[in-house]
């Protein structure tokens, strides 16, 4: 009885083994089939919005900034607070007119000149 026993053991366990591994791959499959059964229903829900003219126009209005004739668009640039600086929070504004020492129209002067005595390149 014993060596039927083992003999038994010895031929069903390779199969038991193959079995338990098929398994775990059909769960894997089944997961990953409804993992793209999930994705392929989401796109087909994008789609249908994208077949809604609702949609598509708040859609241009939103990413390309699109108004409609007659609409009064405002775009707001830089809507973030600034970063409070200084020990006392606000700083005084001065009423005082401050100059430069640099002459802006000389060096406005300057700049021209040198781009316009550059040497050319030579043709290829």
């Amino acid at each position: 009885m014993m060596g039927i026993l083992v003999l038994a053991v010895v031929v069903l366990a390779p199969s038991l083994r193959t079995y338990a591994e098929q398994r775990q791959d059909i769960d894997r499959l089944k997961a990953a089939v409804s993992d793209q059964q999930d994705t392929v229903d989401h796109l087909k829900t994008e789609r249908e919005r994208w077949n809604d003219r609702t949609y598509i126009t708040t859609q241009a209005r939103d990413r390309l900034s699109y108004v409609l004739p007659g609409d009064v668009s405002f775009l707001v640039i830089n809507d973030l607070k600034l970063p409070v600086t200084g020990q006392g929070g606000d700083a005084p504004v001065s009423t005082d007119i401050q100059s430069t020492d640099v002459d802006w129209l000389t060096s406005v002067f300057a700049s021209v000149m040198t781009a316009g005595l550059a040497p050319e390149e030579a043709s290829k």
